[in-house]
């Protein structure tokens, strides 16, 4: 069986930068193509050819049905909206779909679940592995322990990113309340400015710091009278969620339509 054609959304960006790297250099995949917006000076090039160095066959298009109804899957980290565009296209084409956009609404993701219903999606708020397996612990914990240990998510990330809280931050609050059997929904606390009073029992708080190249820190407090517990998870290099992407992607070649993480894609469930 011939390696799977891998399409990487937004190429030019730092992820999509590392993706193509990763790809071509991959004996389990090939690259078949990069997409860019509307009028981006990389459309129309070469890869190669864009990136400053020799041409190597792989097409930068702003018109992405040629290459992905070529192709065996897309990797997504772009913007709500082109996710959303994109889910369409690969539900025409039955393309796997992997997706790491963040700052999606509750409207793009009923999209993406509209689209799950003809298309293999694989959506993650982080796709390492290690974020997931503290996804797990969170929830475990949560549900071991009453509302009097309050929760707080605390995320850290490079000044450059644009959303807040992070996808993973959001990942594990509902993780959390998943653990508590409440909705995130419902007792998700995102902002304290000024006087706002004591802190309301069962609430799970979020705090975002952005700031120079931070690739990633997450930290989800436990605290009580008398002790904290603290779960964290420090990345320290962009690869690792890179490489759970295209592990995604693999792992999505046959399998039937619907909506995947990354749960599914490392048999944790």
């Amino acid at each position: 069986m011939d390696a799977p054609g891998i399409v990487v959304m937004g190429g030019s960006g730092r992820m999509g930068r590392m993706l193509c790297d990763l790809i071509l250099t991959s004996d389990d995949m090939h690259l078949a193509g990069v997409t860019e917006a509307p009028g981006h000076a990389w459309a129309g090039q070469d890869l190669g050819t864009a990136t400053g160095g020799a041409p190597n066959g792989v097409p930068v298009t702003d018109d992405p049905i040629s290459v992905v109804a070529r192709a065996q899957a897309v990797i997504d980290f772009t913007t709500p909206a082109a996710t959303v565009a994109m889910a369409d296209l690969c539900a025409q084409v039955g393309t796997v779909h992997v997706i790491g956009t963040t700052g999606l609404s509750a409207d793009d993701i009923a999209a993406l679940d509209r689209a799950a219903q003809t298309a293999t999606i694989i959506r993650a708020g982080n796709m390492s592995l290690g974020v997931n397996l503290l996804t797990q612990l969170v929830r475990q914990v949560a549900a071991s322990l009453d509302d009097y240990y309050d929760i707080e998510v605390i995320e850290a990330h490079h000044r450059h990113k644009v959303d807040a809280p992070s996808g993973t931050a959001l990942m594990l609050g509902e993780a959390a309340a998943e653990g508590r059997g409440v909705s995130l929904d419902d007792v998700s606390d995102r902002g304290r400015d000024g006087i706002t009073g004591a802190r309301e029992r069962g609430a799970i708080g979020f705090h975002a710091i952005r700031g120079g190249d931070i690739v990633g820190e997450h930290d989800v407090v436990f605290a009580a009278d008398g002790e904290r517990i603290v779960l964290r998870h420090v990345a320290s290099d962009r690869s690792v969620f890179a490489r759970g992407a295209l592990k995604a992607a693999l792992w999505g070649q046959g399998k039937p339509p619907g909506s995947y993480d990354m749960l599914d894609v490392l048999g944790m469930r």
